[in-house]
């Protein structure tokens, strides 16, 4: 197994952020783990095929974009403190986001992510 250094770390997340916010579903995936863990509020996805479903319906039905606010890397484990902007029934809304991060070889294993309010919209 090989150790992820922080600056790695942290390099995965701006990484995941900027493919998600160009919508690039096949960069989004190569960074993940092919059994990682996405948990969301109620939530629970595995596995990049599940995981491209869910993103992929997220960015098509919410349009959202994703801002680092701040980020803590630790060796393979991050924090970081995230502002989503989306649009929910043509309203355009703005939360607060807190993830965390674990990786494995350079690729995201799992995740916990906390929106403000709730996690599920719509």
């Amino acid at each position: 197994m090989t150790a992820t250094k922080t600056t790695d770390t942290a390099a995965v997340i701006h990484e995941h952020v900027r493919a998600f916010n160009a919508r690039d579903l096949d960069a989004l995936l190569a960074g993940f783990t092919e059994d990682a863990l996405w948990v969301t509020g109620t939530t629970a996805v595995r596995g990049r095929v599940a995981l491209a479903e869910f993103f992929q319906d997220a960015m098509q039905g919410l349009l959202p974009t994703l801002t680092v606010q701040s980020l803590v890397t630790e060796g393979s484990e991050a924090a970081c403190q995230l502002t989503e902007t989306l649009t929910v029934h043509g309203d355009e809304q703005t939360f607060s986001i807190a993830g965390f991060y674990l990786l494995h070889n350079r690729r995201i294993a799992s995740a916990k992510i906390y929106r403000e309010g709730k996690a599920e919209v719509g």
